[in-house]
């Protein structure tokens, strides 16, 4: 279960002006030598390795550290509390107090550094060239460094129990839990776990973080509007993902790898079984988007 993120920025906070997915131009075949080798420039922007020199990339980047740490403690705790108050629709409360936290998180981070707050999102946007490697790998470890700060965070103000029996919240396939015959492990086959992340974390893409990477759509609904679009689009991918099985033990599909890296960091145990699950299936989801965003017009016919 978890979550989340958004959007490309205006401008790329090196001053250099994102195209629109739809309406990328292709650079003109010219060359740069640097030393004895020949680099095009469109390679140069792909790689942007003058960013990871960058302050402002860099200070920008603390947004989504504290986005991500945000989010991790937020929906952690929530995780905690709806299962431990017994509601007899827990999947339901946590699915609506996602989509609120997220809409916050992604107004508040937007203007600073896009909102992505996910790895998923951050690598997509770097695989259809609205931001640079270096840029997008920057953002991916101040994510998982904000999950961990999270983590710590949570793990700060429960006490040992509640971290020991609900795990800090994390990402888990499989749980040991007590039985007549001793203990026993519940939970997902990793197959049935590694698909969820796969579809789940493609349906995330295309039904929502699409209308915030295509100028179009976003400049047409409004930002606010495709902010909202994308946390009620991510609760219900996690009331989706934690109803479909039915599984004990088996906490949701991740949709963001951050979210289930600082817990298992903090916590570690058996979080870790199967942990790659939740960056394996999101990868694959952000190949086969991007796979699609190449294949589609760049414009429909009643919209020419």
């Amino acid at each position: 279960m978890a979550a989340y993120g958004v959007v490309q920025d205006e401008e790329s906070l090196s001053g250099n002006k994102i195209q629109p997915v739809a309406s990328t131009p292709m650079s003109e075949q010219q060359s740069t030598r640097v030393g004895k080798k020949q680099i095009s420039p469109t390679l140069r922007n792909i790689l942007g390795f003058e960013e990871l020199f960058s302050l402002t990339v860099w200070r920008a980047s603390l947004a989504e550290l504290l986005g991500t740490a945000i989010l991790v403690f937020a929906i952690d705790t929530i995780v905690i509390s709806t299962i431990e108050s017994e509601t007899k629709v827990p999947n339901l409360i946590l699915s609506c107090l996602v989509a609120i936290i997220i809409t916050i998180l992604l107004i508040a981070t937007y203007p600073i550094s896009g909102g992505h707050i996910n790895p998923i999102v951050t690598f997509s946007a770097a695989l259809i060239g609205l931001i640079s490697i270096s840029k997008a790998f920057i953002y991916i470890l101040a994510q998982c460094i904000g999950g961990i700060v999270g983590a710590l965070a949570l793990k700060a103000v429960v006490n040992s129990n509640i971290e020991r029996v609900f795990s800090l919240g994390g990402c888990t396939l499989t749980i040991v839990a007590p039985s007549a015959h001793g203990p026993v492990t519940i939970g997902l086959q990793v197959g049935q776990a590694l698909w969820l992340e796969i579809i789940c974390g493609f349906v995330f893409l295309f039904a929502s973080v699409w209308m915030a990477f295509d100028d179009r759509q976003a400049k047409a609904l409004g930002r606010v509007v495709v902010f909202i679009i994308v946390g009620v689009v991510l609760g219900l991918l996690v009331y989706v993902s934690t109803s479909v099985t039915t599984a004990k033990g088996y906490a949701g599909a991740g949709i963001n790898p951050a979210r289930c890296f600082g817990p298992a960091i903090v916590r570690g145990d058996h979080l870790w079984n199967g942990h790659w699950v939740f960056w394996v299936g999101p990868f694959i989801a952000c190949v086969a988007f991007t796979l699609y965003t190449k294949i589609i017009p760049p414009q429909l016919t009643h919209t020419m």
